[in-house]
């Protein structure tokens, strides 16, 4: 009987403690937590900037893009006149080419004129592949006379963007030589337009490397032709020209997909 009493009042003293032990820590949590937010009330700036960081992360709209640094984008526009009617005829010259040949190569695919004027689809497309090349000659002049004219940037004026400008016209100029080798003539000046279709995809190089290689060529050799001549001017023209084509490549795409689904239907029905 004795020994049943000692281990119930053992077995009571180790609940004892367990007990205060409990107490112990929760009463050093508690101390805890009175520590935290004693040092957010007396560093609020620093809930405030993790508050921001993680707003942040959720994307642009808290960016103030006032303290953005715009300083080289405004010494590059320093150095470019726009009233020069050099600027305004290059400018003209690459906003003019794509619109022309697109417009003329749709009219001609609607009404077949171009055609029947030639007396052959083919002279047709030769004729106005002619005009185009003629044109772009043209565009390439006006750009040239324009980096002439206007100022050069002593900052672009350097060996490495030299050379990387040199290397940017080797790769253009690779595309575009090799894009008009796999294309051919006719598929390379809207032949499609005019009934002249090829008989698969072209897939080889560069096209299994990207879409519309030539367009992205030309725009290297002028980027190539701008950095070797350090001309902002030449920079401001080459990013126009990569949006005409952007603008072009919108509207040919779909209307050449639509002229190849065209055939693949007649040739269902027939």
């Amino acid at each position: 009987m004795r020994r049943k009493r000692e281990k119930e009042r053992k077995q009571e003293e180790k609940m004892r403690e367990a007990n205060e032990r409990e107490v112990k820590r929760g009463e050093g949590n508690k101390g805890r937590e009175s520590d935290a937010a004693a040092a957010r009330d007396s560093n609020p700036a620093a809930e405030q900037k993790q508050s921001v960081l993680l707003d942040c992360c959720g994307g642009l709209n808290n960016v103030d893009y006032s303290k953005m640094d715009l300083t080289p984008m405004e010494e590059l526009l320093k150095h470019i006149d726009f009233h020069d009617s050099s600027f305004c005829i290059a400018v003209i010259a690459i906003i003019f080419n794509p619109l022309f040949w697109n417009v003329v190569a749709r009219w001609e695919h609607r009404t077949r004129r171009l055609s029947r004027l030639c007396g052959s689809p083919y002279l047709a497309c030769y004729s106005l592949g002619f005009v185009i090349i003629l044109l772009n000659v043209y565009r390439s002049h006006s750009m040239t006379v324009a980096m002439k004219v206007q100022a050069r940037w002593e900052v672009m004026d350097r060996t490495g963007i030299f050379y990387t400008g040199v290397a940017l016209m080797v790769v253009g100029t690779l595309l575009v030589v090799s894009s008009f080798l796999a294309l051919g003539f006719t598929g390379t000046f809207l032949g499609d337009y005019f009934g002249i279709l090829m008989d698969e995809k072209v897939t080889v190089f560069p096209f299994n490397i990207m879409e519309n290689p030539m367009y992205w060529g030309s725009t290297a050799n002028y980027l190539g032709l701008a950095l070797i001549g350090a001309s902002p001017v030449g920079l401001l023209l080459t990013a126009i020209v990569a949006l005409a084509y952007k603008v072009a490549i919108r509207f040919e795409g779909p209307f050449t997909g639509q002229i190849y689904q065209e055939r693949s239907q007649r040739r269902k029905h027939e």
